[in-house]
């Protein structure tokens, strides 16, 4: 079964004052994240994910809310709305995906529901057929 790599498929370098944000708990949904695949491996549908990640997450501390809808706003005006899969802490979104492959839309979707949520820090928690995270930054704020 795959581990976590040593440094990680990091892609996006969003540092602040040298540091990755919120290093501290994206290390620890990362590590989470790697538990679960582990375990279940890859096939599952992305809600048996979500909840065993939840069931992980709790068990290491961090306060998680489940399925937690957001509004998109143009010009002060609800225009639609996301579900963010898993919210940690109140402040790092994570989408999780079960595909065989992951299209470029994917991290597209993490980052705008990341900033309608008015939000900084998404991960993109990739349960295919090997395990990979992607980490996106909103530097910009829609609210």
């Amino acid at each position: 079964m795959p581990r976590m790599p040593r440094n990680g498929p990091d892609r996006t370098a969003e540092r602040h004052g040298g540091e990755l944000v919120d290093s501290d708990i994206t290390r620890v949904i990362i590590g989470a994240f790697y538990t679960v695949y582990n375990a279940l491996g890859f096939g599952f549908l992305e809600s048996v994910y979500s909840r065993a990640l939840y069931i992980e997450l709790r068990k290491r501390g961090l306060r998680v809310e489940r399925e937690v809808e957001t509004v998109v706003s143009y010009e002060g005006h609800p225009v639609g709305r996301y579900r963010i899969d898993l919210l940690v802490e109140g402040r790092i979104v994570i989408e999780i995906k079960s595909t065989k492959l992951l299209a470029p839309e994917h991290r597209r979707q993490l980052l705008n529901c990341v900033r309608c949520s008015d939000m900084q820090v998404g991960l993109l928690l990739h349960f295919g057929p090997e395990p990979k995270f992607y980490r996106v930054i909103s530097e910009s704020r829609s609210k």
